[in-house]
């Protein structure tokens, strides 16, 4: 699973920002097409929902989300052998 913000649905508000216990938003300087600092997401491979969530078939986490007033973070499946970056922290 790939974590997505939908630019045209946020808002900017960065609750997403401040709720995640993984700390993979960070907020932005650039604007979206309405004039809006949406949230980048910063390695977000650190984040247990999108990397395990479909092994274990039921969400994990998903706070940012469900925090998200404006529904604009949601997941999306990737294809079957996309390459993606693994992270192993200490």
């Amino acid at each position: 699973m790939k974590l997505k913000i939908d630019e045209s649905r946020c808002k900017g508000c960065n609750l997403c920002v401040m709720v995640c216990p993984y700390r993979i938003f960070t907020e932005s300087s650039l604007l979206n097409t309405r004039g809006i600092p949406v949230p980048e997401l910063d390695r977000p491979e650190r984040c247990t929902n999108c990397r395990l969530q479909y092994l274990y078939g039921r969400r994990l986490c998903g706070v940012c989300a469900m925090i998200c007033p404006d529904q604009a973070i949601s997941w999306v499946k990737e294809k079957p052998y996309e390459y993606h970056k693994v992270v192993i922290e200490f």
